[in-house]
């Protein structure tokens, strides 16, 4: 059973061209002004490229990530949009040396987390998932895209901000005014640079290559590593970074990353004998695109700046280690969206918005820390410390022991907010992306999945906003959450389930669930002032 306390949406006033301008249309934009217009925002996003660019990244998309997609209602677009059928396989493959070197092992499993969210991970590039956003956006009324402007200005002011943006194949100009503006417009953010947000820089000192080409030989050259779709080569020379190749489709397109020596240009290197290099045997190819990049992890100092906020590539960015750019990015929109959504509604508390800074900062820095400099890290010891030349035995062993971990990055990748100011109780604090996964609810994880009784959807039934799990509880309790959400205007939906073994499975009796599906409250006892925990979990202070 569900109930709902419902809350009133509010409208633009003044006279502002949108509640918030979302500066940047790729995916971490788009996601961002659907969540927003789904919530009843109005919203303006100015996107520099009228056309999407084919140039494939961001492929590797996590569970969590298909979670959005089904909120945002667009789980079978995606699915059709990928040009790798599902039951192909997405998981990775790591090898030493070449690829077909004989030894490798798995990697990257996503399917071994899948008991613990409620959507199925993807595999496709970015512009195929640009490009389903782009159309499911251009369904909403109060979401209104500009392709083809660059922002030029921006001023912040106690009710609003303005920004002056440029048409980029004519002479227009306009200024559009917004109560909250979001850089999601990439690593060269000028939305961070307008608002003066300085970043962290962590240089690296490679020059990196991006490869695309055409290369039905290869495909059928690595048809041996069945179901495998990326694969990384820890090749001894470069100091533990990645040579890394991956499938873009079965019909031939790849994409490759790995360092070059300072000073690679186009003319002056073979790149068709450094790929048979990287492979361990030769091939026939055609290019497609050959780019250059600098290797480094930059992170903002702060994810928010008065009424301008960052996220995605403007917040963080990193070398492509593990798939976790783009879901990042996407994260930060959820976790967004329903906080400046919150705000324009009049139900958000003081401290809701500084809660986004507070939440997703220290979880790239764990990201980047925990996951990816690590990564680099181990293998430049193993590198350092193993060599089949001069000790094959040790070596072997190492190799081993390494293939029996060869998932733990996946399942150890478990981002949550435990330590926030939002969340009551939580333990093992403050937010990182190292954690575990479990059917305990815990404050502060995301939610697991489980089915309620009669079949019941848990996931549709949570809803867009606040949920309170009620588990064979109490109606007093029920009540008094449902008096504390109406008396403090939160909308919150109240499902009810008897069911002694899920109540088991999760731990908890009761299960405060947020819009994006992190739980900022557990409980068992009918002892509790929901009013105080109503208002800690939106931002406000407890009494």
């Amino acid at each position: 059973m569900q109930r709902t306390v419902k809350t009133t949406r509010s409208k633009p006033t003044g006279q502002q061209d949108a509640q918030v301008l979302i500066v940047g249309g790729g995916p971490v934009g788009l996601g961002l002004a659907i969540d927003l217009g789904q919530r009843g925002i109005s919203v303006s996003v100015v996107e520099r490229h009228a056309k999407v660019h084919h140039v494939p990244k961001g492929q590797n998309l996590t569970q969590r990530t298909g979670e959005h997609f089904r909120f945002w209602g667009v789980s079978k677009e995606i699915r059709n949009a990928a040009p790798i059928p599902h039951a192909y396989g997405s998981a990775g493959l790591t090898a030493y040396g070449t690829l077909l070197s004989g030894y490798s092992y798995d990697w990257f499993r996503r399917a071994e987390v899948r008991p613990y969210y409620f959507a199925d991970n993807e595999r496709l590039p970015q512009y195929a998932t640009e490009t389903v956003l782009r159309h499911r956006a251009s369904q909403l009324d109060n979401v209104n895209i500009h392709y083809g402007w660059s922002v030029t200005g921006l001023q912040q002011h106690d009710q609003n901000v303005t920004v002056e943006i440029a048409e980029r194949t004519g002479p227009g100009q306009r200024r559009l005014s917004a109560q909250y503006v979001v850089g999601c417009d990439g690593s060269g953010s000028v939305t961070r640079d307008l608002a003066s947000i300085e970043q962290d820089i962590e240089p690296h000192d490679r020059r990196m290559v991006l490869l695309v080409f055409n290369s039905m030989e290869l495909h059928a050259l690595l048809e041996l590593f069945s179901g495998k779709s990326y694969f990384s080569i820890i090749n001894p020379k470069l100091n533990g970074y990645w040579q890394f190749l991956g499938r873009v489709d079965l019909k031939g397109t790849w994409f490759f990353h790995a360092p070059v020596p300072v000073g690679t240009t186009v003319e002056n290197f073979d790149f068709e004998k450094f790929l048979h290099g990287v492979v361990g045997a030769e091939f026939a190819l055609n290019f497609e695109h050959v780019g250059f990049w600098d290797l480094r992890i930059a992170t903002a100092k702060t994810y928010c700046k008065g009424r301008v906020f960052i996220a995605g590539d403007a917040a963080h960015s990193h070398p492509p280690y593990g798939g976790f750019g783009i879901n990042t990015g996407l994260e930060d929109a959820r976790n967004l969206a329903w906080k400046l959504a919150a705000q324009l509604q009049g139900w958000g508390g003081d401290a809701l918005l500084d809660s986004y800074s507070s939440e997703r900062l220290p979880v790239f820095r764990s990201t980047a820390d925990d996951f990816i400099a690590r990564m680099i890290g181990d293998d430049r010891e193993f590198i350092n410390q193993y060599n089949p030349k001069k000790d094959l035995a040790s070596f072997e062993a190492a190799w081993t022991a390494r293939a029996a971990g060869g998932n733990s990055d996946v399942t150890a990748y478990a981002p949550h907010y435990c330590g926030s100011p939002l969340v009551i109780g939580s333990q093992n604090g403050p937010p990182s992306a190292a954690g575990s996964h479990s059917f305990t609810a815990r404050a502060g994880q995301h939610l697991a999945p489980h089915e309620l009784p009669g079949k019941r959807d848990l996931f549709n039934e949570i809803g867009a906003d606040f949920a309170l799990i009620s588990l064979g509880g109490s109606k007093t309790v029920e009540q008094r959450f449902e008096k504390a959400a109406s008396q403090l205007n939160v909308p919150l939906a109240i499902i009810t389930a008897s069911d002694p073994e899920l109540e088991n499975t999760y731990g908890a009796k009761y299960i405060l669930v947020r819009p994006d599906h992190f739980i900022a409250w557990v409980g068992n006892s009918e002892s509790v002032d929901a009013f105080d925990i109503i208002r800690h979990v939106v931002g406000g202070q407890a009494s």
